[in-house]
């Protein structure tokens, strides 16, 4: 496949059984064909989408000393602002070159993940940010939550079997900033080459050349939205769920040509997590002689675990 598919939220919700079908079977067999889908007809209002973008970039235009009192000690990163170069993809040294905030949770109804998750990060110089980010996570999170649904009607699965396991789930607002390339960089590029960890992501931002997925057939696709699509790739989470029938897709973020070296690029994915005790054991109905069980039983918290131990993160 050298192209990404494209698909209409609206055919789901719109309350006619066959356009209902005709999403589902269109959004499965892309997410079998190459993990990768352009999706219209989402939650987020164009109004919103400016307002998170004029705020992120005050945010990341703050001087550095300002944006360094919120990267928070002994939290792996999960909660406000992470600075350049930290994080790095599986199996490589080089930081990515990017510097990227994180919105979490907000958990309803629940003592106990309450406490478990950490606070989200109050940014006291922009008097938006927060409130702006907090509805574009809710909103995400609605439409990732219509996205399960018709994947659990084309995994033979109850239409709501996610639901349950979602609800206050440990999903990440990741807005990133990649700033101008001021020098040749030694093997770093903008975001090496990875697949994501959580069931699904779904990315705001892929206007422009840069994101690039890997076809089975091991070539790089460029993969380009229009401006009212999120792109959503299937994460690792789902892809051992299903048996790798719905597969993970390999992408990166490569270094603009040098003549663009001196623009920022920003993209804003929101990664659907569940929450940690649901269990990630292949499901029997994509367990056959062709198809054996290709992963160990293991929770959604233990494997996330394990991935930010990888990611350099956390700490062994």
């Amino acid at each position: 496949m050298s192209a990404i598919p494209s698909v209409d939220l609206t055919d789901f919700t719109s309350g006619d059984p066959a356009r209902k079908e005709k999403f589902t079977k269109e959004i499965g067999a892309a997410f079998e064909n190459i993990g990768f889908v352009a999706l219209s007809g989402h939650f987020l209002s164009d109004e919103l989408v400016e307002k998170l973008y004029a705020e992120i970039k005050n945010f990341f235009q703050l001087p550095q000393e300002t944006k360094d009192k919120y990267e928070i000690e002994g939290i792996g990163g999960q909660r406000g602002y992470t600075s350049f170069g930290k994080e790095h993809a599986k199996g490589r040294k080089e930081g990515d070159l990017k510097e990227f905030w994180h919105f979490g949770q907000y958990v309803e109804d629940n003592p106990k993940l309450e406490a478990e998750y950490p606070d989200n990060v109050d940014v006291a110089e922009l008097k938006n940010f927060n409130e702006v980010g907090k509805e574009t996570y809710k909103m995400l999170e609605k439409t990732a939550r219509y996205v399960l649904r018709a994947l659990a009607l084309h995994l033979n699965l109850d239409e709501m079997y996610f639901d349950k396991w979602i609800k206050n789930g440990n999903s990440i607002l990741r807005p990133i900033h990649y700033p101008p390339i001021t020098e040749e960089p030694k093997n770093a590029v903008r975001a090496a080459a990875h697949g994501d960890i959580n069931l699904i992501t779904l990315l705001m931002g892929a206007h422009g050349k840069g994101l690039q997925v890997q076809n089975h057939q091991g070539e790089w696709v460029d993969a380009i939205a229009r401006p009212d699509q999120l792109m959503i790739n299937v994460g690792d989470m789902l892809s051992r769920l299903s048996n790798n029938k719905l597969k993970s897709t390999i992408h990166q973020v490569v270094n603009p040509p040098k003549e663009l070296w001196g623009t920022s690029r920003y993209s804003i994915p929101f990664f659907m997590h569940p929450v940690s005790e649901m269990p990630l054991n292949c499901l029997e109905n994509c367990i056959d002689d062709a198809h054996p069980k290709g992963f160990e039983d293991i929770t959604a918290g233990g494997y996330l675990h394990e991935r930010l131990i990888e990611l350099g993160l956390v700490k062994k």
